[in-house]
């Protein structure tokens, strides 16, 4: 029997992709059929590094292949990605997807969550930045260990100064608290904070990326609404504590994505410091500032619920020591940032083919 590349493509159709409810095939997604034999290789190009599907996706084309073609095949399956952006990307086109990490007041740990999304993307493969817009608190350069670091600068061919960031574990990082002593409070005015924000966009060369991840002050502001009126957005994740202060705050910045006039994409609430678990413990769970807040929140605002993490101590004592938590890929918290960082990539993706089809 003589396998040919029509029959492997026949079979793949087959195989639909759960979030975009199409087969393999129509989405472009399959690449590089090569037969030699009962050997069968190609290239299934996926929409995300971070994609939480990958491997259910392989064992179905497999399958399929083996019902459909031949039962003896041997196939092998090469996984890649392409990364999707939505078709507003008139400004900053080498930037495919830019991620707000919001919260409705400080304290949440938004920033961890922000940095630790940025690392674990980084880790699957994805090109990363990730810009500290909080012009209150900026905590990147201590959760990186780069306190005191300055950025440098290339001039252009047209004689334009451009920053360049600063790269740490893949990431290529700046921050409002690389330009200003750490020990002076930096009093800005609102036009004032909203420019300097706009440079750390426009005038720094970030190449290509993926994804940039911003990290925004807390609250509803100046800053949110010059970033969420200036760019084109992927989205925005909101991160929230599970206690009913925080939740009724994030609310508020919640809402303020959907009115008119900003209208970005809420992709989804992220619920900190959700439970304590003591480490001679493991098995306990201990909900000390209320249980399933985030959840309660994302339901009524009909907005997925990306997971919980809990309260412990390491995660605060990596950022101090400028190594987010996830850059030991290993670490039972790296690997719930993980499947976080997977349904966010996941849920963009979704979002971009939906916008390209309308």
């Amino acid at each position: 029997m003589i396998i040919t590349e029509e029959q492997v493509l026949a079979a793949l159709r087959h195989v639909e992709d759960p979030d975009l409810k199409k087969d393999l095939v129509t989405l472009n997604m399959i690449k590089a059929v090569k037969i030699e034999d009962k050997t069968i290789g190609f290239t299934l190009e996926l929409t995300t590094p971070a994609c939480p599907m990958k491997e259910m996706l392989k064992n179905a084309c497999t399958n399929a292949i083996k019902h459909f073609v031949a039962a003896d095949a041997i196939i092998n399956i090469n996984i890649t990605s392409r990364v999707t952006k939505p078709l507003d990307t008139t400004q900053l086109k080498a930037i495919k997807n830019i991620i707000l990490v919001s919260s409705g007041k400080g304290g949440v740990g938004k920033s961890t969550v922000a940095s630790n999304l940025a690392v674990t993307l980084a880790a699957d493969g994805a090109k990363v930045g990730l810009i500290d817009a909080d012009i209150y608190g900026p905590s990147v350069p201590i959760m990186f260990g780069l306190v005191g670091a300055k950025p440098s600068a290339r001039e252009t061919e047209d004689g334009k100064t451009l920053i360049l960031p600063i790269e740490k574990y893949g990431i290529k990082l700046l921050s409002l608290g690389f330009f200003a002593d750490p020990d002076q409070p930096v009093p800005w005015r609102g036009p004032m904070a909203s420019n300097a924000i706009k440079q750390l966009f426009n005038d720094a060369d970030w190449g290509e990326l993926d994804y940039l991840i911003v990290d925004l002050p807390p609250g509803t502001g100046d800053i949110h609404i010059t970033i969420s009126q200036s760019f084109p957005i992927a989205g925005a994740v909101i991160v929230t504590t599970p206690q009913q202060v925080a939740l009724a705050d994030t609310r508020k910045g919640l809402a303020m994505f959907r009115m008119p006039g900003i209208n970005i994409p809420v992709l989804g609430v992220i619920e900190n410091m959700s439970y304590f678990t003591p480490a001679e413990l493991p098995e306990n769970k201990y909900y000390i500032f209320g249980k399933d807040g985030g959840k309660e929140l994302a339901k009524q605002y009909d907005v997925p619920f990306l997971g919980e993490i809990p309260l412990v101590q390491g995660i605060t004592a990596a950022g101090d020591n400028g190594a987010p938590i996830s850059v030991d890929i290993e670490a039972p918290l790296a690997i719930a940032f993980s499947e976080i960082a997977g349904k966010i990539a996941q849920q963009i993706s979704i979002n971009n083919v939906q916008t390209a089809n309308c």
